[in-house]
């Protein structure tokens, strides 16, 4: 099985209750938005390399493993926030099971979509 056709069934199984739809599996990402407004994008092409984009309202903030930052400690992988500044990112691991890396994202982003008290 492909790691978003993986990646769907368990966003979709873990998340039932709060999705707002079925979760869209399109060329190369998969699409998830949540009741609460929340729409999430993951590309995920194995456990190190990814980028996962959301929005909130007219907000737009991404997680992505590009090596372009490596005066961030938590290089490669990084945080681009609203305001389009470039943070470490405390969230996700690079060679983590994919899952476990969605997973513990998008309940913080249930709870937190800015990141604000990141």
């Amino acid at each position: 099985m492909s790691l978003h056709l993986e990646l769907q069934s368990k966003i979709g199984e873990h998340y039932a209750d709060q999705l707002d739809g079925e979760v869209q599996l399109k060329q190369d990402a998969l699409i998830a938005v949540f009741d609460t407004g929340l729409a999430v994008e993951f590309r995920y092409l194995n456990a190190n390399e990814y980028s996962i984009q959301w929005a909130w309202g007219d907000a737009e903030l991404r997680i992505d493993t590009a090596p372009l930052h490596r005066e961030l400690s938590t290089f490669p992988n990084h945080l681009h926030d609203a305001d389009a500044r470039l943070k470490a990112d405390t969230l996700t691991v690079p060679g983590r099971e994919p899952w476990d890396n969605v997973r513990q994202l998008v309940d913080r982003l249930l709870q937190d979509p800015m990141l604000e008290s990141n």
